[in-house]
């Protein structure tokens, strides 16, 4: 029954959503802090942190590749 309705993927397909999703918007946030471009309704005060956005990229990463070995394993 399971099977037949695919929950036994669904986790690792959520893996992969949410890292693909962490990889893209770290992603587009870096490539738009290195153009100077700024959110709006951010206060002068906020910053943006590139080393925090690497780390999310690689953590990113490993989800996605992680959710896809899992996909392709079973």
């Amino acid at each position: 029954m399971l099977d037949f309705i695919g929950v036994d993927t669904l986790l690792a397909e959520l893996v992969v959503a949410l890292g693909l999703a962490v990889v893209i918007g770290n992603g587009l946030a870096f490539y738009k802090a290195s153009r100077g471009e700024r959110p709006e309704g951010v206060g002068e005060e906020a910053e943006f942190r590139p080393s925090r956005a690497m780390f999310l990229i690689a953590a990113g990463v490993l989800m996605t590749t992680w959710g896809i070995a899992s996909i392709v394993g079973r």
